[in-house]
């Protein structure tokens, strides 16, 4: 049975590779495919399908799964569309946000619709959980496996693979001897004038032109605004448009991770795998270096998962290091894996130096079954082609935290980014471009309302740039920030833009007021929720006189609540509406477009 996997923040695909897994081990005859790649036509002939699915932000299904969805909610498509089908739904979500698994439970109620038949009731797998999703997820399994080999019993003469044995590796690695004589090893990537728009199986390695950083010397936090050149890319973008990037691992790591396995950095090598339905991974060349597939592919800085540790064990030679490895993949240890590693953020990399005798016998077939891919990194894009032809900007906040293990935690990408210097000679990064969740009013005359703290400003400023451009003069920005002199990013550029009358800006800096006035008063930080209430006569007027858009970006912490409860209070305060009135106006702004937000964990 195919398991379609969702390929949003990882999750969704670990947790169907592991669904593959498991009915291997069962002897069953199983595909495990993103929902983008699989012909959704084909559903009507399928015996049995897991459907495996993240939920975004909003309530949105994830980009991978946008075509599948619209056709899936077609209105012509009959009530006995899937009456040969049975199913089930794992849904993967957060209950701190309010559209809990809306994706898993609204899916659910369709394939019923259409005719489908449910083994079991949805999976509600929640990050909030102490033990992350496999709370939920293991004992939904156990129910999983059950319901299925009642319904598809393997032949008497095959057992079942027991759990301590590995499965074949998906690929082998044939080794040469000599480096070959023609061709030379590279990223598939878009050349300048190509026919097609650059993508992620080939990404435009895009000159980077700059690189500075726009917080004050003293600020507590590195935020870099990253310029890059677009000539010739085909790349095409408007406001609210996000950019990913492809992010390589630090030389160190690297180095590092090859002498732990006992790898040569230079030995090149072919990928073949082992099942005629498994193709190779596009962003590898063939043949590969083992320095290009640790530095380009494989995610050792990540946070290793529960299956990680569960393929570790399976390779360990080492009994007292085998021993542990089972405890961290078992059911019963979750809570001790949690402490070791999720806790610390400790990385795959140093998981396997804490594991020295089993990482120097991991067998380099299965490196692509135990590490996974490098993702792409999304940003908002902060620049307009219209302000700047053939250019593109981001504004990247470098990620750095500490924990209790010693060597502070580093974000993958805006480390690499922040680390790249066009001034010691040229810098290329992989990126390319697709339509972000923010769109913006074309109408002239429409008003539109922006609540950007921090770097959420970023797509505020390439649409501001865009509708001025155009001459949509009617933008009103929120913008929040600890320090005038600190992190007030693009200061002098909306000052000129305040002189043309092209823009309102509000600004909220949290901690300036409690320096200048230590009083009782002023001991409540000052952010942009209460500016929006300060100036709520104007929000409302705006929004319910002349027919504003209202826009928020930025971090998914608590900042969207307190925006959402700020509104609430302006209906009602300054609208006149009662509680449920005001819910409802609100809804209706959403339902509408002219409510739009983009966060981010």
């Amino acid at each position: 049975f195919p398991s379609p996997a969702l390929h949003q923040t990882g999750t969704a695909q670990d947790v169907s590779e592991r669904l593959g897994r498991e009915a291997r081990r069962r002897r069953l005859g199983c595909r495990v495919q993103a929902l983008d790649s699989y012909p959704v036509v084909n559903l009507i002939n399928e015996p049995l399908v897991i459907f495996v699915c993240a939920t975004t932000g909003q309530g949105d299904p994830p980009d991978n799964m946008k075509n599948f969805w619209r056709f899936i909610f077609r209105k012509n498509l009959p009530t006995t569309a899937l009456c040969q089908m049975e199913f089930a739904v794992l849904g993967l979500g957060d209950s701190s946000y309010t559209k809990f698994n809306f994706v898993a439970k609204k899916l659910h109620r369709r394939l019923l619709q259409l005719g489908g038949s449910a083994l079991l009731p949805v999976c509600l797998g929640d990050d909030q959980h102490e033990l992350g999703p496999d709370a939920a997820v293991d004992p939904w399994l156990r129910d999983l496996w059950d319901r299925v080999l009642s319904l598809l019993p393997p032949p008497p003469d095959l057992a079942e693979i027991p759990p301590g044995v590995p499965l074949p590796s998906k690929f082998t690695l044939l080794f040469l001897q000599e480096a070959p004589s023609t061709g030379s090893e590279g990223q598939r990537v878009a050349h300048p004038g190509s026919q097609e728009p650059p993508s992620e199986s080939k990404p435009f390695l895009a000159p980077m032109i700059s690189n500075q950083r726009v917080t004050g010397p003293s600020h507590f936090q590195d935020v870099r605004l990253i310029e890059f050149d677009i000539s010739g890319s085909g790349i095409s973008f408007a406001a609210g448009d996000v950019v990913l990037i492809q992010p390589s691992n630090s030389a160190a790591h690297v180095q590092q991770f090859c002498q732990v396995l006992g790898l040569d950095p230079d030995q090149l090598f072919t990928l073949q795998p082992r099942e005629p339905d498994v193709s190779c991974p596009t962003r590898l060349p063939q043949p590969c270096s083992m320095r290009h597939l640790v530095s380009h592919y494989l995610d050792i800085a990540s946070v290793p998962r529960r299956s990680f540790f569960e393929l570790l064990a399976c390779l360990s030679l080492h009994e007292l290091e085998r021993e542990k490895l089972l405890e961290f993949s078992s059911a019963q240890g979750q809570e001790e894996l949690f402490e070791y590693c999720n806790r610390p953020r400790r990385t795959i990399l140093e998981v396997l130096c804490d594991f020295p005798h089993t990482a120097a016998a991991i067998p380099p077939d299965y490196l692509l079954d135990l590490i996974p891919a490098i993702r792409p990194r999304a940003f908002s894009i902060a620049s307009s082609m219209l302000a700047h032809p053939s250019r593109l900007q981001i504004l990247v906040a470098v990620v750095q935290f500490q924990t209790r293990l010693k060597e502070p935690r580093r974000g993958l990408c805006s480390s690499w980014l922040a680390s790249l210097d066009p001034g010691q000679g040229p810098v290329r990064v992989p990126l390319w471009v697709r339509p972000g969740s923010l769109a913006f009013p074309e109408t002239p005359d429409t008003p539109v309302i922006m609540v950007g703290p921090g770097t959420g400003v970023a797509p505020f400023r390439a649409a501001i740039q865009e509708r001025v451009a155009q001459g949509q003069t009617r933008n009103f920005l929120f913008f929040g920030c600890r320090w005038r002199d600190q992190d007030f990013y693009w200061e002098a550029e909306w000052q000129e833009l305040e002189m043309r009358d092209c823009l309102t800006l509000v600004p909220a800096f949290s901690r300036e007021q409690l320096s200048a006035l230590f009083s009782a008063l002023q001991e409540q930080k000052v952010y942009v929720q209460h500016r929006l209430r300060e100036l709520g006569s104007l929000v409302w007027e705006l929004l319910d006189r002349q027919g504003a858009y209202f826009y928020l970006a930025g971090n998914a912490k608590s900042m969207p609540a307190d925006v959402s409860e700020a509104l609430m209070s302006i209906f009602q305060e300054d609208g006149g509406l009662c509680s449920p009135d005001a819910a409802a106006y609100l809804a209706r702004l959403q339902r509408t477009q002219r409510f739009q937000t983009e966060t981010w964990a």
